[in-house]
């Protein structure tokens, strides 16, 4: 995996430790096509003659190898744990760095063997920065040097004292002091004790260091290492390439994780399984927004990145759009909104949007959780009966122009103008599982069946209408949106249709506006009372539609239907 990434430089062991540290070292280098050949691999070791020896054999057969040698520098540490004087560390680095020289890059016994030396005064940042120089400068000497394979100084923050910036000022004052600087690759081993490891590695480079040595996801002693996959996607986001591939991310922490057995916290930037979900409304609403702008600019996957509230395309990490948003009852139009669209390519306008939401609000509130993708998605085809049957239901239809309402007669020898006439509806509609033949006439489509509806007693007045095609392909189907207020009712509800043709799409949402009017009298079939008398031509046109049954019969002149007054008896019931 670490290598699928595009690390170079892997420390994979420490040998003098365990014989199971030693075995996996040589296992590593015996098995073949296991460690490529442009791939260092990196060991620790303390800073002792016997273990140094154990450390290089766990190295035998190695193409590329760096031997890692710590001692800790500062005065606690040499005065608490070794009773030493800087002398005498001074003097114990230098001779252990010659004694690993002497069975390494001068051994012919290893000349298979491409050799880099890296020492790292332990405690670095607790160490008094003139020592710290003076300690690298003599094991520099010790080792040689070339500009072809410089000495590697690492420079840890081995417990995390101070702010950012100090650090970054010890290593300012390092690499611009240390002699022979273009012999000498200066790195970075921060820890988190402050949680400000990343920050500290990134002033750091800045003040001139050019390596970094860290974990993925922060692993490591107490707070842990600096993270990585943090340091590497930071310079991503910047237009910087880190250099690695982190493309997968999912499948790099299903690895860390089994590894470790330590799970990846939610919350941890880039990784976390929350870092790219809102759960807010108004950040749902921003994502939207943010999406749907792009989508109308044209921009396309390699295009500049600017999105509010997601500093990185969550699929250049290999996550998906789905899990962005998070819906429970604190989120808003926007967040609903949004997976309907991704769910069902269906543009809700905002009126729509804000209704249907105080239908998801509710449902989460029950279930006291948040809504899956798949249950906004039933909820929003029951409410508009995208898959039930809806109480008003278009069995069959026919429109025409009504001739007979002509504005004005043609010229002689000219056609009636269609576009100045009216529409006439003729239909069968069932309503509660009885079928009805109605008749209306308007000014199009939609009002026609309006007019139609008005001769059942049933009175709505459409007051928003919203249309778009849903795919690209021959198979395109039209959305439509209808708001309807209706007779007695102060609110408004909507009514959504989608068909292949977007005459009867709009037809179905405006009887879906009607059935969502009932809703909540399901039992209690509605009966409505005509207030209509077909004429002949009515009659046969709609008998050609019904295939001859038997109309419902005409009613006399009756008052129209309260619905609101209608829902609230049937609730009493």
């Amino acid at each position: 995996m670490l290598v699928g990434i595009g690390y170079k430089e892997i420390e994979v062991s420490f040998p003098s430790a365990s014989q199971t540290d030693f075995d996996f070292t040589q296992d590593l280098i015996k098995t073949p096509g296991t460690v490529p050949d442009d791939v260092w691999l990196q060991v620790l070791s303390p800073c002792r003659e016997e273990f140094i020896r154990r450390t290089v054999d766990s190295l035998k057969g190695a193409k590329k190898a760096i031997l890692h040698i710590y001692l800790a520098t500062s005065s606690c540490f040499r005065r608490i744990i070794f009773n030493m004087t800087k002398e005498q560390s001074m003097e114990m680095a230098v001779r252990c760095t010659k004694y690993a020289r002497s069975i390494t890059k001068d051994d012919p016994a290893t000349a298979g063997t491409e050799w880099r030396f890296e020492f790292s005064p332990e405690t670095f940042s607790d160490t008094d920065p003139e020592f710290a120089l003076q300690i690298c400068e003599a094991v520099k000497e010790a080792w040689g040097p070339s500009e072809e394979a410089p000495i590697i100084f690492n420079l840890p923050a081995t417990v995390e004292m101070s702010t950012p910036n100090v650090y970054a000022d010890l290593i300012e004052y390092f690499s611009t002091h240390i002699s022979e600087r273009e012999k000498v690759c200066i790195s970075l081993h921060p820890h988190n004790d402050r949680g400000c490891a990343v920050a500290a590695a990134e002033l750091a480079q800045m003040a001139g260091a050019q390596r970094v040595e860290g974990t993925l996801f922060g692993n490591g002693e107490r707070t842990g290492n600096v993270d990585l996959v943090t340091l590497a996607l930071n310079l991503y986001t910047q237009g910087i390439s880190p250099g690695v591939d982190f493309s997968d991310i999912l499948s790099i922490i299903r690895v860390v994780e089994e590894c470790n057995k330590i799970p990846v916290n939610e919350r941890w930037p880039y990784a976390g399984k929350l870092v790219f979900c809102a759960f807010s409304g108004s950040h749902q609403d921003a994502i939207k927004k943010g999406f749907q702008a792009r989508a109308a600019a044209g921009l396309k996957d390699d295009d500049p990145w600017e999105m509010p509230y997601l500093p990185l395309d969550p699929q250049d990490v290999g996550r998906d759009y789905e899990a962005i948003i998070r819906v429970n009852s604190q989120s808003g139009k926007g967040g609903v909104a949004w997976v309907i669209l991704r769910s069902l390519e269906m543009d809700l306008p905002r009126g729509l949007q804000v209704a249907f939401s105080k239908i998801v609000q509710k449902d989460a509130d029950r279930l006291n959780r948040e809504l899956k993708p798949h249950e906004i998605v039933t909820l929003f085809e029951e409410a508009y009966h995208l898959k039930t049957n809806p109480r008003f239901n278009l069995i069959d239809y026919n429109i025409t122009a009504d001739r007979s309402m002509s504005p004005a007669p043609p010229a002689p020898g000219k056609a009636v103008n269609t576009q100045n006439l009216k529409r006439r509806f003729t239909g069968i509609i069932e309503i509660d599982g009885i079928q009805h033949g109605i008749v209306g006439v308007g000014s199009g489509a939609i009002s026609a069946l309006a007019h139609a509806l008005n001769s059942l007693g049933i009175d709505l007045d459409v007051v928003n209408y919203t249309e778009h095609a849903i795919g690209r392909t021959r198979d395109v189907k039209a959305a439509t949106y209808i708001e309807c207020t209706a007779a007695g009712c102060s609110q408004s509800v909507w009514g959504v249709g989608v068909h292949r043709d977007v005459v009867q799409a709009s037809l179905i949402a405006l009887l879906s506006a009607a059935s969502s009017f009932l809703t909540s009298r399901a039992s209690t079939p509605f009966r409505p009372t005509r207030t209509q008398n077909f004429s002949q031509a009515d009659i046969d046109a709609l008998e050609q539609l019904q295939g001859h049954m038997p109309l419902p019969p005409n009613g006399s002149e009756n008052k129209k239907v309260n619905i609101s007054a209608l829902e609230s008896a049937a609730e009493n019931l």
